[in-house]
């Protein structure tokens, strides 16, 4: 894998990408990108990394729609907090939404996405995704190809939370 100083050129699904580590960035945020771009480049074939959408918040990965100006992927990695994720869901329901942790339990997450989206009309779905700790091992060859499935990690899709009351 070509590694220069804090950057990593990666490539899937016949496209490349540079990946910048910023000075104060963990070297997993940039691995968890790298991850989150290569999921859901199949599906979203111009996902871009790190692109200004014309929001208060900035997404890891993002495909906009290019008409509309609007988000239709929009991927964060690592910590994002609650009242983050309760506005994006509210400001954009048709938007898919992937975020995923570093060798993380689902669990605490699951309830935070769901109080976020209950009440909310969404129709985009929203992704929660663990990466396991040896992911740049087995997902990464030696010249910077990136191949995971979802199936190779513990995830879950959210749907609506449907109130009960």
């Amino acid at each position: 894998m070509k590694h220069l100083r804090r950057k990593l050129t990666l490539r899937a699904h016949g496209e490349q990408v540079v990946f910048v580590k910023h000075k104060q960035e963990r070297i997993e945020h940039v691995w968890m990108k790298a991850f989150l771009w290569a999921l859901y480049l199949p599906r979203y074939p111009e996902v871009s990394v790190e692109v200004s959408v014309g929001d208060k918040y900035k997404p890891d990965v993002v495909q906009m729609d290019r008409l509309r100006r609007r988000p239709v992927f929009w991927g964060e990695a690592g910590q994002v907090g609650a009242d983050k994720i309760e506005a994006l869901v509210r400001r954009y329901p048709s938007v898919h939404f992937a975020m995923c942790k570093w060798d993380a339990a689902l669990d605490p997450f699951v309830e935070q996405v769901e109080a976020a989206v209950h009440g909310v009309d969404r129709s985009g779905a929203f992704d929660l995704l663990s990466i396991p700790a040896d992911a740049p091992d087995r997902f990464i060859d030696a010249k910077g190809g990136v191949s995971l499935t979802l199936d190779d990690l513990k995830w879950v899709r959210i749907g609506n939370a449907v109130s009960l009351d």
